[in-house]
C-alpha cells in the first residue's frame, strides 16, 4: 500500500494538484495510506469521514433526495461525497469510498462487498464500482478498497 500511496503523491506533485479524500467504508484507511508517506503534506490537503448520512449531507453536500432515492452505498453518493470533499477541503482531486463491508448490513440489491469509489477533478465526478466477494472479512474489503482507490487515483493522475 505504501508504494502505491507514494506514487500518487509523486503525480500530484508533478502535475501540481493537490488531495482529499472522502471515506465512509474505509473509515480513513485512505487518508491513512497517504500520510505514512513522508511528504505528503504537499499535497494532501484533509480527509473526512462520513460514516453518518448526516455527515455525508452537512459536511459533503451530499443532497438529501440522492440519499433517499440511491442509497449511502450507490455511485451517486459517492460522486457528490468526492465533489464535497474538493469542496471542503480545497483540493483540485478528490477520492470517495461509500460501501458494504460487512458482515452485516448486505442486501440482495447490494451485498456485503459492494463498494463504489467516487472521483472528483476541476469539478467534474466520476464513480466504480467494485463487488468484492462476500466470502472476504471486513477488514479484507475495506483493505481491498484502499488499495482500489490509490490504483485508480494513479490511474486517473496519469491522464491529467
Amino acid at each position: 500500500m505504501k508504494e502505491l500511496a507514494f506514487r500518487v503523491i509523486e503525480l500530484l506533485k508533478e502535475k501540481n494538484l493537490t488531495l482529499a479524500t472522502a471515506e465512509s467504508c474505509t473509515g480513513g484507511l485512505i487518508s491513512k495510506a497517504i500520510t505514512d508517506v513522508s511528504g505528503a503534506s504537499e499535497v494532501f490537503l484533509g480527509g473526512i469521514v462520513s460514516y453518518a448520512n448526516e455527515v455525508k449531507h452537512k459536511i459533503l453536500g451530499v443532497k438529501n433526495e440522492t440519499l433517499a432515492s440511491y442509497g449511502a452505498v450507490s455511485c451517486q453518493t459517492a460522486e457528490e461525497m468526492a465533489l464535497g470533499a474538493s469542496r471542503a477541503c480545497f483540493s483540485s482531486v478528490s477520492i470517495s469510498t461509500t460501501g458494504i463491508a460487512g458482515p452485516g448490513g448486505g442486501t440482495k440489491e447490494k451485498p456485503v462487498g459492494t463498494v463504489y469509489i467516487g472521483f472528483a477533478y476541476n469539478g467534474i465526478a466520476s464513480s466504480y464500482l467494485i463487488n468484492h466477494s462476500p466470502s472476504l472479512t471486513r477488514e479484507e474489503i475495506r483493505n481491498k478498497s484502499c488499495e482500489y482507490a490509490l490504483k485508480l487515483l494513479i490511474d486517473k493522475l496519469s491522464k491529467i
